[in-house]
């Protein structure tokens, strides 16, 4: 097991140093561990951007799936046709380009970064067996190493030590609280993540695939664990870099890269749209002018008696 330890060190010995080098020129821009270790984790999430667009595009690719999937499920139902269902469902998601776990491929990466970024944080407060501090990966010349040296390996930021853990040994009960309140934070901010991710399936009518909500429940009780057993470092840039996906991941939705109803809306074809704008409307007949209204005549009827009179004189 321990030969199995060298071998992966010696192999990611130069992305540590090349990580550690990264760091110590942004501790010697700004002189606070916290801060260079945000602006370190800046630089990773921009290296991941395109991978976060690509597993944003495949989201929707099963999004737009879903009615295709309840079809083969009708059709394939029961244990005896479970086999089948998995080989139709296999061939849609290669037709169209989909990934059922497409949505969680930025959690996933983040696995790397964090196995290198624990390694170079445990490696700046290294002590060697006779007690002195002589931290690993960073260039020896640089502000960083002589700070650390002259402050026995702790990395304080803002009054905590971010080499510590939460169930460090420290000073006082209330010295561990900020600890706690990193990990709460933490798991807080990826429950977060998924939330608006579901929150915007609802509003586009679109049903997330039942593979994608597990594993997203699932991810953050794990990495809930993981935070109590790292440094509150590596803690850090996971809170850094949960922002900076809900920040990227909402500009995307804004901008209608991940809003399938939008995509939808760009899919009518422009020719029905020309067909009804360059024809000319047809014109509606006239309609026909209302007759006339009839005035009530205001001729009075002559009276009886003057007419008897008239033939009264003509007889005479």
């Amino acid at each position: 097991m321990a030969s199995i330890t060298h071998t992966i060190g010696s192999i990611f010995q130069p992305i540590f140093h090349l990580f550690g080098w990264i760091l110590a020129f942004l501790y010697g821009l700004v002189p606070n561990y916290a801060v260079a270790i945000t602006l370190l984790t800046i630089v990773i999430m921009g290296a991941l951007t395109p991978f976060t667009v690509k597993s944003t595009k495949s989201m929707m690719a099963m999004q737009k799936l879903q009615p295709e999937i309840k079809k083969l499920q009708q059709k394939y139902k029961g244990p005896e046709n479970r086999q089948t269902l998995n080989e139709e469902l296999m061939r849609l998601y290669k037709e169209e380009g989909a990934n059922p776990v497409g949505g969680c491929l930025p959690v996933l990466l983040q696995a790397p970064f964090l196995f290198i970024l624990y390694s170079v944080i445990k490696g700046l407060a290294n002590i060697t067996p006779a007690g002195v501090v002589q931290p690993r990966y960073i260039p020896t010349t640089s502000k960083m190493y002589h700070n650390l040296v002259a402050s026995h390996g702790q990395i304080n930021a803002f009054g905590i030590d971010l080499n510590l853990k939460p169930f460090s040994h420290h000073s006082s009960v209330g010295a561990a609280i900020p600890f706690f309140v990193m990990v709460a934070v933490a798991v807080g901010l990826q429950y977060f993540q998924m939330a608006q991710m579901n929150n915007r399936n609802k509003k586009s009518g679109q049903a997330m695939p039942s593979q994608q909500q597990a594993l997203q429940r699932f991810l953050p009780i794990f990495f809930a664990y993981f935070y109590i057993v790292i440094p509150s470092a590596v803690v850090l840039y996971m809170i850094v870099s949960t922002i900076i996906r809900i920040i990227t991941q909402d500009l995307m939705f804004r901008a209608g890269v991940s809003n399938p109803n939008k995509e939808r809306e760009r899919e009518i074809p422009a020719a029905g749209k020309s067909e009804s704008t360059d024809s000319e409307p047809t014109k509606a007949a006239p309609a026909p002018a209302p007759a006339p209204e009839k005035k009530p005549s205001t001729i009075k009827p002559q009276p009886q008696t003057r007419s008897r009179s008239k033939r009264k004189r003509k007889a005479r």
